[in-house]
């Protein structure tokens, strides 16, 4: 509760407020009413130029102290009546004494309310005010990226002191209040149409419109010495870029950086290729399709086929995983890299600062950092978990005799695809997820359909599971865990763990940089993937926020191009149009806004569905199941997101992946000849969904009266 004091500042400060608009005071404050008395407002500061200087003070700390609009007139107002000199001096000190008193009035009404219901969330807040406060401030200052009445007012929630506030904001403020003065100046010298072209007054407003500008180049150029100084910088340097990690969004950053000529080493501690080709798209890819050949000669038979008994040779499968890693290993080799212009350099790497990079001992200088070390699985903290012994998706290929019994731990995209896989090579499979259904990210009916496939084919699924801790019982293992408060024991003899993934940011120095990890532990930057030390760039798996080898490659070129070319131009990641597909069977893709996120951001959509049991080419297949969904505007075809279930999801979203990144809508893909019969045909169906929900009613019913009349009836 407020107490007395503040319940009458409050009270007062309310009252003022509105009565200024009430009494539609603001209307003094219009540049056209200033306009129109200009001459009488100069008569009176040549009759009483001290007086008159003291009522515009007193007036413009009255509308900034109680944030009321007008401010920016009045600076415009005080070059026209005083000159530059002293209207730069009265508008300079009104300005900041308005904003303190501002400051302090949200201070004292609720600073100790918000600090105590938020104060842990405000707490990271709190100490970045206290280490870096008045530099920020005096950034919102001279670059205003928001109204100065909104930064007065949540500066005097923070705990930064009034005696800094003050100065720091006359500081800051001072160049924009001088521009805007020496316009004002202008303004006071236009007597005739000649005047309102003089260049005296064109001059004023470019330089009104370049300030910002030009601020924000200063405000760059001083956060980059700021955050450099502690460094000390090589004079010469051997190349341009060093990237550290050969994965997917590594070799797209050294490509791209060999391609434009620069000196690009890439340092890699392990195996060319990274995550994708050895532990994860490549061969969980290659083992799905030995799984779908089992489950299809099994299924034979409702084709008319019949195959008799269906023998897995596992050893063959496993072994089929590594011949196709080998395969592909070419297109990633340090040869082939080597070949492009890129330095590959085997050892491990240690960031010393900002120009140096220390690998095994040896110290490579470089204009510029590249971090695209990706990801690793997540082990959880779960008790009794290392007595068990474990897999994850980065050691699952080592085994070459079938597990009698799996359990897979995680309902995410990859426990979903191994957990498939693995049944359908004739292993038992169960599958746990603390989660309330499986695939979380997904809309729950694209989930129930997969779902409802990996028990059909023999999984036993287990959602809303907690997992509790892992016993020896023999040569079988056990999971000791709660649903429902009820206690489950599941057997297996062998683990899969696929509960997410964590950054590898381990041992590059990135602690003593200062460089700020999320709380999900990648890498923190910013939109055009800068670290808070320039020239330090990360992107992939190790930066987020998505971990899809599609992404690193999207993100990597922005990290090459950022960090090579970042002085003239730089681009902020666009992740707007960003697919993924989840390759169980049937297949999960999506791109854009989904049902569900639409509901938590409260974003009204319309949901055109086409149901694959409609499907021609579905129908022969024996695989209709599933659908096609897609989200518009209401009342618009603009595609806001899709998703799809069924074969080759992957495949078909690639459509409206386009079309969303070139603006075309769903009367353009209904116009679009599809083949018969295809997949992709139901894309189209869905248009035409669409289409006949908005068709136009009143227009028909005169088409339909026009041909009866041409019928003569």
């Amino acid at each position: 509760m407020l107490s007395s004091r503040k319940t009458l500042l409050l009270v007062a400060i309310v009252a003022l407020v509105v009565a200024y608009f009430a009494f539609d005071l603001g209307r003094y404050l219009s540049l056209d009413y200033i306009t129109h008395q200009r001459d009488l407002l100069q008569a009176q500061v040549a009759s009483h130029p001290w007086l008159s200087g003291l009522i515009f003070f007193l007036t413009y700390i009255a509308v900034t102290g109680l944030s009321l609009p007008g401010a920016a007139v009045l600076t415009l107002l005080g070059g026209a009546l005083f000159g530059l000199g002293a209207g730069l001096v009265i508008v300079s000190f009104a300005s900041s004494i308005g904003a303190t008193l501002a400051f302090l009035a949200s201070r004292v009404l609720f600073r100790d309310t918000v600090q105590r219901r938020f104060g842990d969330s405000l707490r990271a807040v709190n100490r970045g005010v206290e280490r870096d406060g008045s530099f920020y401030l005096f950034g919102l200052r001279l670059v205003p990226v928001f109204p100065f009445f909104v930064i007065n007012l949540v500066m005097g929630l923070t705990p930064m002191p009034v005696r800094r506030f003050y100065w720091v904001s006359q500081l800051g403020m001072l160049p924009g209040t001088f521009v805007y003065v020496n316009a004002g100046t202008q303004l006071g010298q236009v007597d005739s149409l000649g005047g309102i072209v003089s260049p005296g007054l064109i001059g004023s407003f470019a330089l009104l419109a370049i300030f910002p500008l030009l601020a924000r180049s200063v405000m760059n150029g001083i956060k980059r010495r700021r955050s450099l100084k502690p460094f000390s910088k090589p004079a010469t340097f051997d190349r341009n870029l060093v990237v550290i990690g050969a994965g997917s969004a590594g070799l797209v950053t050294a490509y791209i950086a060999a391609a434009t000529r620069a000196s690009v080493s890439l340092v890699e501690k392990h195996r060319m290729g990274g995550d994708c080709l050895n532990t994860g798209c490549v061969p969980s890819k290659t083992l799905i399709r030995s799984a779908r050949a089992a489950h299809d000669a099994r299924d034979a038979a409702r084709f008319g086929v019949h195959t008799g008994e269906v023998r897995v040779d596992f050893r063959a499968v496993m072994e089929r995983v590594q011949s196709v890693i080998r395969t592909i290993e070419p297109h990633d080799s340090v040869e082939r890299y080597t070949e492009l212009g890129v330095d590959c350099i085997e050892g491990e790497a240690r960031i010393v600062d900002p120009w140096r990079v220390e690998v095994d001992g040896r110290t490579l200088t470089t204009r510029n950092i590249v971090i695209a070390t990706g990801a690793r699985p997540f082990v959880p903290p779960i008790e009794g978990i290392e007595t068990v012994g474990y897999y994850t998706s980065d050691t699952i290929w080592q085994l070459r005799e079938a597990p009698r019994k799996l359990l897979v731990l995680g309902g995410g995209p990859i426990g979903c695809e191994l957990a498939q896989a693995f049944v359908r090579l004739g292993v038992p499979v169960t599958q746990v997820d603390m989660a309330p259904r499986i695939l979380p990210r997904e809309d729950e009916d694209a989930a129930r359909i997969v779902a409802d496939s990996l028990q059909r084919e023999g999984v036993q699924l287990h959602t809303g599971t907690r997992a509790v801790r892992f016993e020896k019982d023999g040569d079988m293992s056990v999971l000791v865990c709660e649903r429902d408060g009820d206690t489950l024991r599941l057997d297996f003899d062998a683990l899969l763990l696929a509960v997410g993934r964590q950054a590898n940011t381990d041992s590059l120095g990135l602690e003593a940089l200062g460089i700020e990890r999320n709380p999900n532990g990648t890498v923190a930057v910013d939109e055009t993937l800068q670290t808070r030390l320039p020239g330090i760039y990360a992107c992939g798996d190790v930066a987020g926020p998505y971990q899809f080898t599609h992404a690193a490659a999207h993100q990597a070129w922005y990290a090459s191009v950022n960090s090579l070319f970042g002085r003239f131009k730089t681009f902020r990641v666009d992740y707007r149009v960003l697919p993924w597909t989840t390759f169980t069977d049937p297949e999960v893709a999506r791109v854009g806004l989904n049902e569900q996120e639409a509901r938590e951001q409260g974003i009204a959509v319309e949901v055109t569905r086409y149901g694959l049991d409609e499907l021609d080419r579905a129908i022969t297949e024996g695989a209709a199941e599933g659908f096609v969904k897609v989200l518009t505007p209401p009342g618009k075809d603009r595609i806001l997101g899709a998703t799809i279930v069924g074969p080759q999801a992957g495949e078909l979203v690639t459509e409206f992946v386009t079309a969303m990144k070139q603006g075309i809508g769903l009367n353009k893909i209904l116009g679009t000849i599809h083949v018969y019969p295809t997949l992709s045909e139901a894309n189209k169906f869905a248009a035409g969904n669409w289409k006949k929900a908005h068709a136009p009613e009143g227009a028909l019913q005169w088409l339909a009266r026009f041909h009866r009349l041409r019928r003569g009836s």
